[in-house]
């Protein structure tokens, strides 16, 4: 019996997805540190100009996941973009000597992980790379709350801003989309709920998820690199099995031609993003954490905020804070690098309320 092309010799690829806020890029940085002797190469599906997320990934130290093997696609959706921004990344990272032990894909929380996993499948990719697996990534906090992100609504304002979608609950079909495309399910943050909650976001995923998913508990995403890499899935090769509410406005066997010259027709595609902007303030510098938290809390409380992320100063501290906000929860540490650079990404729907984000941040 033959399966999938000589898959022993492809390099492996890990899709990571999920909500905005859901602790993504915290479990890719621990699964880097964790990775033993693995060369780990990034491919990150940020929105936002200052790539705050692709520079906290290579800021880790590991020397087997280093700044130039990660790579930050920011031209949109990834989903919308495979033509012009993954295909062409994917065979560069192919080409590499020595090639990457493993492929790290982190997607933004606005991209469709099925037509991601589907491009796996066209003849550039699939001779050298197959999907190890998805690693959908579910706020347990937000969950057993009963709501799909800690910040639902602004969530909603995304998919609603979107002209082009129709959907009657577009927060619950994305959340089944990458819960039915995943191979493993990250419950992010349970040690923020108690049993019962638990017990409710459990039962929420298992309605939602396929047969022989792993579901894995997680604190400050730290898990080993042998629990999510290794899952042998092959996803490229069972898409049926994945098949969930957006698959009707992401037919790509019909609205691509799959050859090696990158002639795709991509007219069919229906997430543009251009009603949300992004800007970087310059921050002043800050009295101390505290301070930090309330101006924040004050940026993402305007018109149209979403989120806010980057690197500021503590007076009288040499370390600079990295600050990671989305929904109600900011969260704030010391950045264990010697870089200096500071800056803000404000994230949000346009127009953003830039004037009202530089007077609480900026110097």
């Amino acid at each position: 019996m033959s399966f999938s092309t000589n898959s022993a010799k492809k390099i492996p690829a890990t899709v990571v997805t999920g909500f905005l806020g859901a602790g993504k890029t915290t479990l890719i940085r621990n699964l880097i540190n964790n990775a033993g002797d693995k060369k780990i190469a990034l491919i990150v599906n940020e929105f936002g100009d200052m790539g705050f997320d692709g520079e906290l990934l290579s800021d880790c130290g590991n020397p087997n996941c280093t700044e130039d093997d990660v790579v930050e696609l920011k031209n949109g959706c990834i989903c919308c973009t495979v033509a012009d921004d993954f295909l062409p990344t994917m065979e560069k990272l192919i080409a590499r000597e020595p090639r990457p032990d493993h492929i790290v894909i982190e997607t933004s929380g606005l991209a469709l992980p099925q037509p991601l996993v589907q491009a796996f499948s066209w003849p550039s990719v699939r001779a050298s790379v197959t999907v190890d697996g998805v690693v959908t990534v579910a706020d347990a906090m937000a969950l057993s709350e009963g709501h799909y992100s800690q910040d639902e609504e602004a969530i909603a304002r995304q998919r609603e801003a979107d002209d082009s979608l129709d959907h009657e609950s577009p927060i619950e079909e994305l959340f089944a989309d990458q819960i039915k495309c995943a191979d493993m399910i990250v419950v992010s943050k349970v040690d923020l709920v108690d049993e019962n909650g638990l017990s409710k976001v459990e039962a929420l995923l298992a309605e939602q998820m396929r047969d022989g998913v792993k579901v894995v508990p997680s604190r400050n995403g730290d898990l080993s690199a042998a629990v999510l890499l290794g899952l042998d899935s092959a996803a490229e090769d069972d898409m049926d099995s994945r098949k969930a509410a957006h698959d009707h406005h992401h037919d790509h066997d019909d609205d691509h031609h799959h050859d090696d010259d990158h002639d795709h027709d991509h007219h069919h595609h229906h997430h543009s993003h251009d009603e949300f902007s992004s800007d970087v303030v310059a921050p002043r510098v800050f009295a101390n954490m505290d301070d930090i938290k309330t101006q924040v809390e004050k940026t993402l409380a305007l018109p149209g905020v979403l989120r806010v992320k980057g690197y500021v100063n503590i007076e009288g501290k040499s370390a600079r804070v990295v600050v990671q906000a989305v929904g109600r929860r900011v969260e704030t540490w010391f950045d264990p690098s010697m870089d200096d650079k500071t800056g803000l990404v404000v994230i949000g729907l346009t127009p953003l309320d830039l004037d009202g984000a530089t007077a609480l941040l900026s110097k």
